[in-house]
């Protein structure tokens, strides 16, 4: 290096303090700024980012102007359906009840509580309690009968028969529900009732002593027991159907698991199959006691219809109405206002009892949902741990 005078240092040699000042030269550069070269590239580079080229890779693409028409058509149809469907239940409410208040208002018995049935006259009287007990009874037993086979129908379709067993199965039993409900009728008073002869029987021998049981005098043909089963038969396609569809959605992460971890199939069943399956299980029955409450012709058919002057009996050996065959049986005597407000009345009662029951299905399904139950907090525990974080 140069000294401040421009003399090189008296201990180096003139040549190598040349050497070392034109390689200082060139690392150091001008001492106002950067070289020209640099400059230059730093422009270019400026250049090019504030206004980048674009890049042709392909035929430019115009996309024309987006439309809502057919989304605003689609919601108004899927709006305007449900709609419509709330307006025809309503609507049927309201007729029933107007139709029926004016039978009410001049009926002379207990509407409710009263089981004399003769809407003609200066002084009417009806009442629904022999009607409303027949129909519920008759669709209870059908629904104990036909929810316990059909699940288990269900389960062995799906997860015991073979391939070539399942298929055929599940389509005989499809097959069920396409049977007419006149078919149903004349099979079960002219076939079936004779072949649970024994069966009443043997029930009447060892729960005679309950008044439900009591075997009464005189036909045991045309009774509510066979009318009950009939109706379970005439159910179980439907909870069969849906309760096979909703077995065979639960997810195989539940089954494989449960397996994976040593249990049976039965045990595998219990543990995934059917806690996943209870709320499809749940409505599939309701739908079946809509069904087995509103059977007008197979019931009609079956049922015995009993004498006017004798004493009511509620054995289920014996006969009855319902709502519904009450209201085709007697059709013909629609020849005024009152008695056709009377039968429209008990339509409106079984319509209000089909509508409670499929609300309450609603509620059940939506409670037994997975996800739908919260988790309880433990109130001992939450106490304790204030109580240790206090005293800490």
């Amino acid at each position: 290096m140069s000294s401040p005078d421009g003399t090189a240092p008296p201990d180096r040699p003139t040549g190598e303090a040349q050497e070392e000042s034109q390689i200082e030269d060139l690392v150091v550069g001008e001492p106002d700024g950067p070289t020209p070269h640099f400059d230059d590239l730093a422009g270019e580079h400026a250049a090019a980012t504030a206004h980048p080229e674009p890049k042709q890779t392909g035929p430019k693409l115009e996309l024309g102007p987006v439309g809502h028409l057919g989304d605003r058509l689609f919601a108004g149809l899927a709006r305007g359906s449900g709609g419509l469907v709330v307006a025809i239940v309503a609507f049927v409410g309201i007729f029933l009840l107007a139709l029926a208040i004016p039978a009410l208002a001049k009926d002379q018995s207990s509407f409710l509580f009263s089981r004399v049935w003769q809407p003609g006259g200066d002084k009417p009287q009806f009442g629904i309690a022999a009607l409303f007990y027949t129909t519920v009874v008759s669709s209870i037993i059908a629904m104990l009968i036909a929810v316990p086979i059909a699940v288990g129908v269900a389960l062995f379709i799906t997860y015991y028969a073979p391939k070539r067993l399942a298929s055929p199965v599940a389509h005989a039993v499809d097959l069920l529900a396409a049977v007419p409900s006149i078919i149903y009728g004349l099979w079960g008073i002219l076939f079936f009732a004779p072949i649970l002869r024994p069966v009443i029987d043997g029930i009447a021998a060892v729960l005679g002593w309950i008044p439900l049981f009591e075997k009464p005098t005189g036909d045991d043909v045309g009774v509510v027991f066979t009318a009950s089963v009939v109706l379970a038969i005439m159910i179980l396609p439907v909870v069969t159907a849906i309760s096979r569809e909703i077995f065979q959605q639960t997810p195989i992460t539940h089954r494989e698991g449960a397996l994976a971890l040593g249990a049976t199939r039965w045990e595998m069943i219990r543990m995934a199959v059917l806690p996943y399956g209870r709320s499809g299980v749940v409505s599939a029955s309701m739908l079946g006691l809509g069904r087995a409450l509103g059977e007008t012709v197979a019931v009609l058919i079956i049922l015995s219809v009993p004498n006017g002057n004798d004493p009511w009996n509620s054995s289920i050996f014996a006969g009855g109405e319902t709502f519904a065959s009450k209201i085709a049986n007697n059709a013909a005597e629609f020849d005024s206002p009152e008695k056709t407000g009377a039968y429209i009345a008990a339509g409106l009662v079984l319509f209000v009892v089909t509508f409670l029951v499929n609300s309450a299905a609603r509620i059940i399904v939506a409670s037994s949902a997975p996800g739908a139950k919260r988790p309880r907090r433990n109130r001992r525990a939450g106490a304790s741990t204030a109580t240790e974080g206090a005293s800490a």
